[in-house]
């Protein structure tokens, strides 16, 4: 499915206002209820958006490619940009054959909780092909995941999207958008 710029951006926010503080919690929470991630700079909070990727990845378990896109910086909603900031990878996955990604949902929403994932949504979704969605926190690392099985695509694929909390750059540092 290939989206223009302004289609590609409301998928974004809905993804992120999707993922982030649904469920993941923490006593220091900004006002908007964002887990505070920590302290980072940009591009090391992103190297860490990579590894969760990456161990989702691994979760996956079958032979297939991933699409190559980069995490990048959003803000913090009712935060400092120039001190707040949030990841977001979005990415995919197409498997060597279709049938492959028969049951990994169902094997993805056993297998995330053992690793320190906790599902809060898993399902059909409300579009015509009704995709299976599962959204996962992880309050340890203070990301979420939304990976959506995309079964009636050419090719199928899973659609993934990993959101941190909002992190805060160290003092005297900038956010740097990429």
């Amino acid at each position: 499915m290939k989206t223009g710029p302004g289609a590609s951006a409301l998928l974004l926010s809905l993804a992120l206002m999707t993922l982030t503080g649904c469920g993941m919690t923490d006593t220091n929470e900004s006002s908007d209820n964002l887990p505070l991630a920590g302290t980072s700079t940009s591009a090391a909070a992103a190297d860490k958006a990579e590894k969760v990727s990456s161990e989702i990845y691994d979760l996956i378990g079958i032979k297939g490619k991933a699409s190559e896109t980069g995490p990048g910086v959003s803000e913090c909603e009712g935060k400092d940009p120039e001190k707040y900031f949030q990841i977001f990878h979005p990415w995919s996955f197409t498997p060597a054959s279709a049938d492959q990604l028969d049951g990994v949902m169902e094997r993805l929403k056993k297998q995330l909780p053992e690793h320190g994932w906790k599902v809060v949504e898993y399902g059909p979704d409300t579009s015509k092909n009704k995709n299976i969605n599962l959204t996962a926190d992880n309050d340890a690392k203070k990301y979420s995941v939304n990976i959506v099985h995309r079964a009636k695509s050419d090719p199928p694929h899973l659609a993934l999207t990993v959101v941190s909390g909002c992190y805060q750059v160290p003092d005297g540092e900038k956010v740097e958008h990429f």
